[in-house]
């Protein structure tokens, strides 16, 4: 930048040598004048960006501990007082979907937020499609999903977050369970389930599955990744990959 500035330099003096030596004198000084200004304006941009860039990064490397069971009621707590987002967006070759969460259902929000901050869902799939009924994500059968789900906690459960009065209807979203015996009916916290089928096949579901959210946009993609080719185990026959961001 020196060589340049001497160059520019240069010739401004080239120039400036056909006009009088008082207005060469003045203009001189206020072009180096300039320079200068626009030197420390670009070294302030650049610690500006720096730092911010140094935020970023800290912000991006905080280490958080393992979710257990003993701590997952205060883990989600104070995260979800850090990280009040709402809305989330999930992607798949198909379209997006978009899903609003619930804040009445806490717990089950910051989870969602938690796992897709961090980038848990990324390189899952839509793993259950049963047309008609719902579709369930969260799951995979790469080896990367069972070692997120070691380095994050995987041997915590989601206490219920029931609304009274809340029932399954086409478009809500749901945790899903464990199929063992679970009487608190406490929530497997990395798979959910978006319902389309008709209330009259939501008694086994309501009051017994927490509904933490809605899709406000995108059941058009919802409808057509539940009509694609599965297995007898309900497994789609080509692995629909999502991904996940927050959105606000």
């Amino acid at each position: 930048m020196g060589k340049l500035f001497i160059f520019f330099f240069g010739i401004v003096l080239l120039f400036g040598s056909c006009e009088d030596t008082k207005k060469q004198s003045k203009t001189g000084t206020e072009i180096k004048a300039e320079a200068n200004t626009k030197i420390e304006n670009e070294i302030d941009t650049s610690t500006s960006l720096s730092n911010r860039k140094i935020d970023a990064e800290k912000k991006d490397s905080i280490t958080y501990p393992e979710i257990t069971n003993e701590n997952v009621v205060s883990f989600l707590t104070e995260y979800g007082k850090n990280n009040p987002e709402t809305k989330v967006l999930i992607s798949s070759r198909f379209g997006d979907i978009e899903i609003e969460l619930y804040k009445d259902t806490p717990l089950h929000r910051a989870n969602m937020i938690y796992l897709v901050k961090q980038k848990y869902f990324d390189e899952t799939f839509f793993h259950r499609v049963v047309p008609n009924f719902i579709i369930q994500a969260g799951n995979s059968d790469i080896v990367s999903t069972p070692r997120k789900r070691v380095a994050l906690g995987n041997k915590y459960l989601l206490p219920a977050e029931i609304i009274p009065g809340r029932i399954h209807e086409y478009g809500t979203v749901s945790g899903a369970k464990e199929y063992r015996e679970n009487p608190d009916n406490r929530t497997a916290p990395y798979e959910f389930f978006i319902f389309l089928g008709p209330k009259s096949s939501t008694t086994h579901l309501n009051g017994k599955y927490t509904i933490f959210g809605k899709v406000t946009k995108g059941m058009d993609v919802v409808e057509e990744i539940s009509k694609v080719k599965a297995d007898d185990g309900d497994w789609p026959l080509q692995n629909i990959y999502i991904t996940a961001k927050v959105i606000e």
